[in-house]
């Protein structure tokens, strides 16, 4: 089992947990939309990084990046492996001809 696939697991178990003991089931209690918020929050830290050419810096918030993505995908019940097989979907197909094939 690969990390990201350790921390996906932890962050479904911390579902229900108590929120004054995990900092994840108190991310959760506050809803999907909270949960994207500090993903957009992250996601934006981590362009700041990649602009300005610190590598270690990136790194960190690319880790942060990744935590709160799986938190928000668990707020609504979307799984990494979702994630996973719709990659695999994916696989073999240009960019360009996926996204043309969108609605």
């Amino acid at each position: 089992m690969s990390a990201l696939e350790r921390l996906a697991a932890t962050i479904e178990a911390r579902k229900g947990a108590d929120a004054s003991d995990s900092w994840t089931a108190k991310l959760l209690s506050k809803g999907p939309e909270k949960c994207a918020e500090k993903f957009g929050e992250e996601a934006v830290e981590a362009i700041i990084e990649a602009v300005k050419g610190d590598c270690d810096a990136l790194t960190a918030e690319a880790a942060d990046v990744l935590y709160h993505l799986l938190v928000m995908l668990a707020s609504r019940d979307i799984s990494l492996n979702d994630v996973l097989v719709e990659l695999s979907r994916r696989e073999g197909t240009s960019g360009i001809a996926e996204k043309e094939s969108r609605p």
